[in-house]
Formats: structure tokens, sequence, C-alpha cells
């Protein structure tokens, strides 16, 4: 259902994000400008996927994130 832009995308965002706790004030500044450019392109994607879609945006940006950070447990 997803592409994999949007995942991805998503997947980049967060890392950036997560980066973020440990640096000190020069370097979280510049971290956290790489973490927005990252998040406007997993929003694009799924802004675009919503477009494509018709669907609400809000939905698939809640839907994708459930996916993305909690995936289902594949059977073994």
């Amino acid at each position: 259902m997803w592409s994999s832009a949007a995942v991805s995308r998503l997947h980049s965002a967060d890392d950036e994000g997560r980066k973020l706790e440990h640096l000190d004030d020069d370097e979280r500044e510049k971290q956290r400008e790489v973490w927005f450019e990252a998040a406007a392109r997993a929003q694009d994607a799924v802004s675009m996927y919503a477009f494509k879609s018709d669907l609400n945006r809000f939905d698939v940006e809640k839907q994708l994130r459930q996916v993305t950070r909690n995936p289902p447990k594949q059977e073994e």
C-alpha cells in the first residue's frame, strides 16, 4: 500500500531526529536543519500519496507512522 519512498523518507526523518539527543548547541542546530529537511521530504511524500489517492493527508500520515514505527510481526 505504501510507496517505498514514503516509508524510507519517514525512516530517514526519524533517524535524523534521534541524532539530536546527544549533541551540543552548535551541532544540535546544524542537525536540526538536517532533520527539518528530512521531515519536509517525508511530508511531501505523504502529501503526494494522499493527493493521488484522494485521501486525507492526516490519516495517511497517521497510518504510515503506525506501519513504519510498529511494523507487524511476521510469523516464523
